[in-house]
This record gives structure tokens, sequence and C-alpha cells, in this order.
């Protein structure tokens, strides 16, 4: 994408959250629902990754400049590289703006990963 696109993001409705994995007091989880909850839980594993992603999902407005998440202790090389790994997790969505890089939540990837550790299922 050039620095002069601007990429839509859908926005998500409530009830528009479809959780990729049911429960875990449900039933045995398959292999690739397996497979693609431990890859988020493992990008979230990184104490660094859980603060960034930590302050995307609580900044006001539900989206975060790169500019004002940076502050988590790293330098900024290794705040890219934690955000790539969580953008690989399906964690956050980016879209960049100019010079800066924005970031959100994904809501239905957070959405799926409360379903699955609910207990009261």
């Amino acid at each position: 994408m050039s620095k002069a696109e601007v990429a839509e993001l859908p926005v998500l409705q409530d009830g528009d959250a479809v959780p990729c994995c049911p429960p875990i007091t449900a039933g045995e989880l398959s292999q690739a629902d397996a497979e693609k909850m431990a890859a988020m839980f493992n990008a979230l594993s990184d104490p660094v990754r859980l603060r960034l992603f930590s302050k995307i999902a609580s900044h006001p407005g539900g989206e975060a400049c790169v500019c004002d998440i940076a502050d988590v202790g790293v330098s900024q090389p290794a705040v890219s590289h934690h955000l790539k790994k969580l953008r690989e997790a399906g964690l956050p969505t980016s879209e960049r703006r100019g010079t800066w890089v924005h970031h959100q939540a994904a809501p239905s990837v957070v959405a799926a990963m409360a379903t699955m550790l609910d207990l009261r299922a």
C-alpha cells in the first residue's frame, strides 16, 4: 500500500463477532482450532506484546497510533517486531495514515478468545 492510499477498516456491529472455537468446556478442540488459538495466546505470552495490545485495546476510540503506544521500555525496532508478531496472530488490525500506522484490536478475535475461555458454557 502506498503512503497516499487509505484503507477502509470494516466496522463490526454488535453480534458480528463470530467465535472461531467453542468454549473450552464444550469438548475437545480440533487440531486446527487449537493451533489457531495457541498462536493468539502465544503472541500475548510476551509481556511487551501484552502491554502493546493492552495499550491498543484501551486507547480512547479503540484505535492507537504507533506513536502513542511505543513507550513500553524497548527500542523502536523491538516495538515494530512485537507489533508484527501481534498482527501475524491476527490480534490487531493496522492501517497506515501518512507516516504513522494506526492499530485497532480486532473485536472478533478478542471475542473468540473470551468465548473459548468462558467456563460458564
